[in-house]
C-alpha cells in the first residue's frame, strides 16, 4: 500500500474534531476551494495534498525545535540506511536566496516515502535518547501523527514527507550531493581541473573525469586523508562548515558568461587570480566546495559526512532551555496580577466613556487624529501609549468602530460649492453597552483574547521617525508567535520563579528560549523598546505576567493559543464568535474566562462618602454604582480602591441632566457604606449648587435669557466675556443673544454660570448628550478564512462530509 492510500486510510478512523483540526492546521484553504474550482472532495485528495511540499512546509514552520529535530532525525537516519535520495532528472538549479535555500521544482515523480520508513527503535536509539527524553520523543510521535506529519502505518516503522528526506541534509547542517552540484555548477574545463588537482588517473571525457572525482570525495577515508593535507586556513574553514550549514561566501567563483545574476541554467568558472583567500581557493580546487550562486559555495554531502565522523548523531533537545531567573513570592505575583487586571478593566471603561461622549476623529491617513488620543488620554488619566493600546484592543474585539456617514449630494450647477465631506468617526458599538454593564471579569476576557490572537505588537513602534498612531492595520505576522513563545517560556519556568523585566541578561536568556518554541519567529532584541520588551508590558498590564512570572490567567491564555485560537483572526474566540463546533477552542475560552473570575473580586455596590467631599469604592465599582458616581462627581485615582471627587462643577452637571437634588441625594445614601447618612457637607453642597442652579433660562423660541433675578441680569449683560454671543437687555429680567441657545448655554457655562434650557411651554428641557452607536460587526470563525466559500467549505461540514463518504459525490460543486 502506497504512503497515499495508507493515510486516506487512517484518516477515515479521524473523528469529525480531530479531522476538523487537522483541516484547519494543514488544509483548509486548498480544501474549502468548492465554490470556485476543484477542491478535496475525498480523503484519498485531502491525504494526496497533505504529502505535498507546500503543505509540508506550512506544517513544519509551527513546530519547536525538538519536534523538528525529532523529524531531522528520522530522515537523516534514512539517509544513512538507504542512501541520500536520487534527484529527478531535469532538476535545474534556482537562485539560492539569502539564507541559502534553493527553490527547484523537479519535475518526474518522487520515490513513495514509504520505501524509506526507519524502524521505531533504531530511531530512538539513534538520537541516543533515555528515560525522560525518550518517553517525550514518543509522545512527540505521537502528536505529529494528529498532524499527518508523520505517516501511517504508526508501529513499529516511522514514515515522513518526501520533504523531509529530500531536505535531510539541510536540516542536518549538510550540503547536497556531490554529483548533482558538479553537474549544474561545471562545464568540462572545470570538473578536469579539478581532476587533476587530486592526482587522480586519467580520464578521456567530462563524464569519466567526474565518475574519478566523486568516487574518491566519497570515501570517508580518502576525504579525511585530504583534509589533513590542507591548510590550516582550509582546515578552519572546513570546521565551520561541517558544523553546519554548509554555505560559504566567497568570491572564488564567477558566472561564466560574465553576467552578474544567476539563472536557472548558469555555469560557473573558477575567478582568474583565486578569491584572495587562499584556504577557500585550495578546497574549490580540490571540489570541496562548489558554486552554487553568485559568491555562495556549498559544501557537498559526501565531505560533510565523512569529516563528522561514523559516530556523529543530529542534536535532540527535547527540553526547552531555562533562561535565568528569580525567585518570585506568589502572594506578591498574585497581588500585582490583580491589581493589573482591576486597572485595566477600569482604564478601558473610562477610555470607552469618553469616546461616548465625543467619538474620534480618523485621519485620511489611518488611524486615529492625534490630538483625539491625546484629548482622551488626558480625560481618562492615562499616556497616550496606554491609551493607545486599550483603543486598539476594544477595536478589534468590537466595541468600537469606524463609522463613515453617507456623503450629501453634490449640488447643481457649476459655480456652487461642494458640500464639505464629514470625516469618519470612531463611535461605540452596540455591544459596548452589553459590556458596560458586565463586571470586571466578563469585560476583561474579550481584551484579553483579542490580544492573544491579533497579529500587531500594539505597543512597539517600528519607525521611529513616525508619529505612532491607534488604530492600526495589524499586520505583523510574527506578533502572535512572539506572544505564544513568550508565554511559553514562561510558563516553564521552575515555580515560584520569574525572569527580571528590567535586567537585561535575563531578558536575552529569554530571548534565546524564545527561539525553542518558535524558530521561525525572527531574532528579538533584549533593548528596551523592542518588541519583545513591549510585548512583556502589555502583558503585564493585562495581568497575565506579574513579576516576571506567568499568572493562572497566562496559563490559560497559552492554552488558548495552544488551542489555535489565533488561525481565525481577524474572529477572535472570545469575543463574539460562536465556539459551537469546536469544543477544544470553548474550553479553553471558559479557562480564561474562569480564572479572571478567580483573580477578580466581585464588583461593589456600595462607596464610603466621607467629609472631604470624596467617595471611596474598594475594590472595583459596579456597572451602576460607576454610572451614579461619574454622574455627579469626578473620577480622581483607581488601584485597589477607586476615589471620586465631589464639586459643585459636579453637581451641576447632574442638575443639568435633569436630575432632582433630593433624588440624587437619596440615590447617594442608598448607596453609602458605613453610615445612615451622608455626611453634612455633601448635603450642604447639592443643596447649595441646586438653590443656585436654573436662576437664568435660555428660551428657545429668539433664543432669549430670562432670570426673576435682575442684579444678575444686569451681570450678564456687563459681562465681557459673554460679549460674542451679542447679549442685549430688552426688559430687566430678559436679555436676547444673537447666538442660538446651544451656543448661548456653552458659553454662559464657560463663564461659570450654571443656566438650564426652557422649552416653550415653560419646563425644563432635559438634555442628554445624543448616544451614537455603530452596528456591531462580528466575523464567525469559518469567515474567518478569507479562501472560504460557504455551506460545507467550513471545516467542520467539510470534515462531516468527507467521513460520510470518500465517493466523488460526497460533496457536490453547489453545496
Amino acid at each position: 500500500m502506497s504512503t497515499s492510500e495508507a493515510l486516506a486510510t487512517w484518516l477515515a478512523d479521524f473523528s469529525r474534531e480531530q479531522l476538523t483540526e487537522l483541516l484547519e492546521q494543514r488544509a483548509l484553504p486548498y480544501a474549502a476551494r468548492l465554490a470556485g474550482g476543484p477542491g478535496v472532495r475525498t480523503l484519498s485528495q485531502l491525504a494526496e495534498h497533505l504529502l505535498t511540499d507546500a503543505s509540508v512546509s506550512g506544517a513544519l514552520a509551527a513546530l519547536n525545535v525538538a519536534d523538528m529535530q525529532l523529524m531531522a532525525g528520522v530522515a537523516v537516519l534514512a539517509a544513512l540506511r538507504h542512501g541520500p535520495p536520487t534527484e529527478p532528472a531535469g532538476v535545474g538549479l534556482m537562485p539560492v536566496d539569502a539564507y541559502g535555500r534553493d527553490h527547484r521544482r523537479p519535475q518526474d515523480p518522487r520515490p513513495d516515502p514509504a520505501r524509506r520508513a526507519v524502524p521505531r527503535a533504531d530511531l530512538l536509539d539513534f538520537l541516543r535518547m533515555e528515560g525522560e527524553a525518550r518517553r517525550e520523543a514518543e509522545a512527540a510521535l505521537d502528536r505529529l501523527a494528529l498532524r499527518a506529519l508523520v505517516l501511517p502505518p504508526h508501529g513499529a516503522k516511522i514514515v515522513v514527507p518526501g520533504l523531509l528526506h529530500r531536505q535531510a541534509a539541510y536540516l542536518s547542517g549538510l550540503g547536497r550531493p556531490l554529483n548533482g552540484l558538479l553537474s549544474r555548477a561545471y562545464q568540462s574545463a572545470e570538473v578536469q581541473r579539478i581532476h587533476r588537482a587530486l592526482a587522480l588517473p586519467t580520464a578521456r571525457t567530462r563524464d569519466e573525469r567526474q565518475r574519478a572525482v566523486v568516487a574518491l570525495l566519497s570515501d570517508p577515508a580518502q576525504v579525511r586523508d585530504l583534509a589533513e593535507q590542507a591548510p590550516p586556513e582550509a582546515v578552519e574553514l572546513l570546521d565551520k562548515l561541517v558544523a553546519g550549514p554548509a554555505l560559504l561566501r566567497t568570491r572564488c567563483f564567477q558566472d561564466r558568461y560574465g553576467g552578474y545574476y544567476t539563472s536557472q541554467d548558469s555555469t560557473f568558472a573558477f575567478r582568474p587570480g583565486g578569491s584572495g583567500d587562499a584556504g577557500t581557493d585550495w578546497l574549490a580546487e580540490h571540489g570541496m566546495v562548489v558554486p552554487v550562486g553568485h559568491d555562495l559555495a556549498e559544501l557537498p554531502y559526501e565531505i560533510g559526512h565523512a569529516l563528522r565522523g561514523p559516530d556523529a548523531r543530529p542534536p535532540y533537545d527535547p527540553f526547552p532551555p531555562q533562561p535565568a531567573s528569580t525567585a518570585v513570592s506568589p502572594q506578591a505575583a498574585a497581588r500585582e496580577a490583580q491589581a493589573a487586571a482591576l486597572a485595566a478593566a477600569s482604564r478601558v471603561e473610562l477610555l470607552l466613556r469618553q469616546v461616548d461622549v465625543q467619538p474620534l476623529t480618523v485621519r485620511k491617513a489611518g488611524g486615529i487624529a492625534v490630538r483625539d488620543t491625546r484629548r482622551v488620554a488626558k480625560q481618562a488619566g492615562m499616556g497616550e501609549e496606554q491609551a493607545r493600546l486599550w483603543l486598539d484592543l476594544a477595536f478589534n474585539a468590537g466595541l468600537l468602530l469606524t463609522h463613515a456617514p453617507e456623503p450629501e449630494p453634490a449640488p447643481r450647477g457649476r459655480r456652487r460649492p461642494a458640500p464639505p465631506q464629514v470625516a469618519a468617526r470612531v463611535l461605540p458599538t452596540e455591544r459596548y453597552d452589553r459590556w458596560l454593564t458586565a463586571p470586571p471579569a466578563q469585560r476583561l476576557l474579550p481584551l484579553i483574547a483579542t490580544w492573544a490572537v491579533t497579529p500587531e505588537v500594539f505597543s512597539h513602534w517600528p519607525d521611529e521617525g513616525d508619529t505612532p498612531v491607534a488604530l492600526v492595520s495589524p499586520q505583523d505576522p510574527t506578533a502572535v508567535p512572539l506572544r505564544h513563545a513568550l508565554l511559553e517560556t514562561l510558563a516553564a519556568l521552575p515555580e515560584g520563579h520569574g525572569v527580571k523585566t528590567g535586567n537585561v541578561e535575563e531578558l536575552r536568556q529569554l530571548e534565546q528560549a524564545l527561539l525553542w518554541h518558535q524558530p521561525a519567529a525572527p531574532a528579538q532584541s533584549a533593548e528596551s523598546g523592542g518588541p519583545l520588551t513591549a510585548t512583556l508590558a502589555e502583558a503585564e498590564l493585562l495581568g497575565l505576567v506579574a513579576h516576571g512570572t506567568l499568572t493562572p490567567v497566562g496559563h490559560a491564555v497559552l492554552a488558548l493559543l495552544r488551542a489555535g485560537a489565533a488561525r481565525y483572526f481577524p474572529a477572535v474566540p472570545g469575543a463574539g464568535p460562536s465556539l459551537k463546533d469546536r469544543p477544544a477552542l470553548a474550553q479553553a475560552v471558559l479557562q480564561v474566562a474562569r480564572e479572571l473570575e478567580n483573580l477578580l473580586p466581585a464588583p461593589q455596590n456600595g462607596a464610603r462618602f466621607q467629609a472631604d467631599l470624596t467617595a471611596v469604592v474598594t475594590g472595583a465599582p459596579s456597572a451602576d454604582l460607576t454610572a451614579l458616581l461619574s454622574s455627579c462627581a469626578d473620577r480622581e485615582s483607581e488601584g485597589h480602591a477607586v476615589v471620586w471627587r465631589i464639586t459643585a462643577a459636579s453637581v451641576r452637571r447632574a442638575l443639568d441632566t435633569g436630575t432632582d437634588p433630593e433624588e440624587l441625594l437619596k440615590h447617594l445614601t442608598d448607596v453609602s457604606e458605613g453610615a445612615r447618612r451622608l455626611p453634612q457637607p455633601l448635603e450642604y453642597l447639592v443643596r447649595d449648587t441646586a438653590r443656585t442652579h436654573g436662576r437664568m433660562r435660555v428660551v428657545r423660541s429668539a433664543c432669549c435669557i430670562r432670570s426673576d433675578d435682575e442684579t444678575l441680569i444686569t451681570e450678564l449683560s456687563r459681562t465681557r466675556t459673554l460679549t460674542k454671543i451679542g447679549l442685549r437687555r430688552i426688559a430687566p429680567t430678559v436679555l436676547i443673544s444673537t447666538a442660538d441657545p446651544d451656543t448661548t448655554l456653552a458659553a454662559l457655562r464657560k463663564a461659570g454660570y450654571a443656566p438650564v434650557l426652557e422649552a416653550e411651554t415653560g419646563t425644563t428641557v432635559i438634555q442628554r448628550a445624543p448616544q451614537e452607536r455603530a452596528e456591531s460587526k462580528t466575523t464567525s470563525l469559518s469567515d474567518a478564512f478569507r479562501d472560504h466559500g460557504r455551506g460545507s467549505t467550513t471545516a467542520p461540514t467539510l470534515a462531516a462530509a468527507l467521513l460520510a463518504s470518500t465517493g466523488p459525490g460526497a460533496l457536490s460543486k453547489n453545496d
